[in-house]
């Protein structure tokens, strides 16, 4: 019986360029589910969402991404633009890999390559889960504006073998920078707060940064975003709240404001630093985010 090629993009460049040596072994894996596996390897940054685009448009039913959370952002943002339905199988080889805790995805890349495996060998059933858009770019984790966006944009410039601890050594440096706090005006559903922040985060998934469990609350699969807002603390103050940060306990602290919502819109009296899915986007004053129920479909 002649089976689809299943399209594999491969990102070589993750995981601080570790990714690339896998590439033979993970397709060695996945074609033990008995299914021909099509390696396509990225080029550079977008490559991977022009792979994934084209393979959308062209009616591909399945299709897997092997990288970091940067990878899946392409992939999501290359299916969703073009309208496209087919299931994503992730095979996790970044730094944070914040979207494959999420989405229960094993971490260590062998096994995920073999789960998925066997899940098309068996046509296992299909997940269903949410994704979000914020302006013009679709996400599958979150959206960070603020301090920890400028964390994240001090982290990519580390090219260190040392998985999340980049993004710890990445506060440290931001504390001795200073903390932003930027006065936005944040709406919604009928709450409009004015003021200061040092941080908001807009999660689909509980982690961001590998290590930091800023949403607990948080589902993929939930039909809700959760708001996370910082008010204005200074750098003690974040020394104090980081280790609670990465345990998931700081949502109960006096400085953070939680809320589900589905739709939201803030806009910064200047531009400000934001990430989405832990890429780094340029400075901008004004996001609007909503949440898009099932709109991925997971293998």
């Amino acid at each position: 019986m002649n089976r689809e090629p299943i399209p594999l993009l491969l990102n070589p460049a993750a995981g601080r360029g570790r990714a690339a040596g896998y590439a033979d072994a993970i397709v060695t894996i996945l074609e033990t589910s008995g299914f021909p596996i099509e390696l396509l390897l990225s080029k550079g940054v977008g490559d991977l969402e022009r792979l994934a685009s084209e393979q959308a448009s062209s009616g591909t039913s399945r299709m897997i991404v092997a990288g970091g959370d940067g990878s899946v952002h392409e992939a999501v943002n290359g299916i969703l633009k073009v309208g496209g339905e087919p299931l994503l199988g992730i095979i996790p080889i970044g730094t944070g890999n914040d979207f494959a805790k999420a989405s229960d995805t094993p971490l260590d890349w062998k096994s995920a390559a073999s789960e998925l495996s066997s899940r098309m060998r068996d046509n296992a059933p299909v997940r269903k889960v949410d994704a979000g858009r914020m302006n013009d770019r679709f996400f599958a984790n979150g959206v960070g504006i603020g301090f920890d966006a400028k964390i994240n944009r001090i982290a990519r410039k580390y090219n260190w073998p040392i998985g999340d601890l980049i993004y710890l050594f990445a506060v440290f440096e931001g504390l001795w920078d200073g903390v932003i706090t930027p006065h936005v005006r944040m709406t919604y559903g009928d709450v409009v707060h004015d003021g200061p922040i040092t941080l908001a985060n807009i999660s689909n998934g509980p982690w961001v940064g590998g290590m930091f469990h800023i949403a607990p609350m948080a589902s993929i699969n939930d039909g809700q975003l959760d708001l996370v807002v910082a008010e204005p603390v200074n750098r003690r103050r974040i020394l104090a709240l980081l280790p609670k940060l990465m345990r998931g306990t700081h949502i109960d602290a006096p400085e953070i404001l939680t809320q589900r919502i589905r739709q939201f819109r803030l806009i910064a009296d200047a531009p400000v630093p934001s990430h989405i899915d832990g890429e780094t986007q340029p400075l901008q004053t004004d996001f609007e985010i909503e949440i898009l129920d099932q709109a991925l479909s997971l293998l």
